[in-house]
């Protein structure tokens, strides 16, 4: 071969290496740069819109220099998935249930014991405090972690949904093989509340439903309705059993190659993101209950839940102890 040719085709490996590496981390020294979203939901979902409202500002603040390229509708796999490719800088921020998360960072698990908070007022006065605050520079300060705590996002109340019969008392979760986050926690809140407990990635609970493989999930009112759960299951009670916050990460990896100007642009328009979240999540809330209420679900709004806190105390006896101190104060905010 001549030596031409041989230069010719290192220099296309190198090329090819080039933009293999670029398509996973972004090139911030080449003057504009994308910074790649990740959310299970789809266009117009209140975590969606916010982070794209959040791009929308950075890219105005930085002259173009720096935007956000969203990838919604499980484009880049489920919330576990996000994760992993978050702390390896595939991608830069990914919106995550707490629930999802509490397996990589620990300290987040309090917000995943069952009715934790009275309402979601409560939850909303916590995450805006200093309790809020510290979870999140504890999830930047977990250096194992690989990711950076943004802001948080709320995510309404879960309860039961199902394609089997109306769930109006515990006893009617007997037996059921309900989809829960890949959280140990949630598995055995399941299971005690008389379920079996599936533990399952969010892109794969429509399709599972309609095969049988499980019976029921639980979720917010807005996921069950907006990402097409309620065609399947026809039966959705308001347990409201967990109160669970939802959290924006941003990759340890692309965070630490940011100037601290930048950060703190970040940082502020993610502080932004949690409000507006909000006042759109108030209005979605209602849009899915009313589709449901329209579309043949049958809701049974009132429930005895004194049984289904009894119930669960084994949870709070296996998980909570370590959480004692945090607990308290979170009970005490009002």
């Amino acid at each position: 071969m001549r030596r031409r040719d041989v230069l010719r085709g290192t220099a296309g490996f190198v090329s090819t290496l080039a933009l293999a590496r670029a398509a996973q981390i972004p090139a911030f020294a080449q003057g504009k740069t994308a910074l790649k979203a990740s959310d299970v939901h789809p266009a117009g979902y209140p975590t969606v819109v916010a982070v794209e409202n959040l791009g929308k500002k950075l890219e105005q603040a930085t002259n173009g220099r720096l935007s956000v390229q969203m990838f919604g509708s499980m484009q880049l796999g489920g919330e576990k998935e996000a994760i992993e490719q978050a702390q390896v800088g595939a991608l830069q921020m990914a919106r995550v249930s707490v629930g999802a998360i509490g397996p990589v960072i620990d300290d987040l698990n309090v917000f995943n014991l069952p009715f934790l908070f009275r309402n979601t007022a409560h939850m909303q006065k916590v995450i805006d405090g200093a309790i809020g605050s510290e979870l999140l520079d504890k999830v930047t300060a977990n250096e194992k972690a690989g990711l950076v705590g943004l802001c948080w996002m709320d995510a309404g109340a879960r309860s039961f949904y199902n394609t089997k019969h109306p769930i109006k008392s515990i006893a009617d979760l007997k037996g059921l093989k309900v989809r829960v986050i890949g959280n140990p926690m949630f598995v055995d809140m399941a299971n005690a509340l008389g379920a079996n407990g599936v533990a399952m990635g969010y892109d794969q609970v429509f399709s599972a439903l309609q095969t049988g493989v499980i019976d029921g999930a639980e979720n917010n009112p807005p996921s069950f309705v907006f990402d097409n759960h309620y065609q399947v299951a026809k039966n959705y009670t308001l347990t409201e059993h967990l109160i669970v916050p939802e959290i924006l990460v941003f990759s340890r990896k692309t965070w630490d190659s940011l100037s601290k100007d930048d950060q703190a642009l970040i940082r502020k328009f993610g502080g932004e993101a949690q409000a507006e979240e909000r006042v759109l999540w108030a209005a979605y809330e209602k849009q899915a209950m009313d589709k449901a209420q329209t579309s043949g679900v049958q809701i049974v709004e009132t429930i005895d839940k004194q049984p289904f806190q009894d119930a669960v105390k084994p949870v709070w006896d296996k998980y909570g102890p370590r959480f004692a101190e945090l607990v308290k104060r979170i009970q005490a905010a009002s």
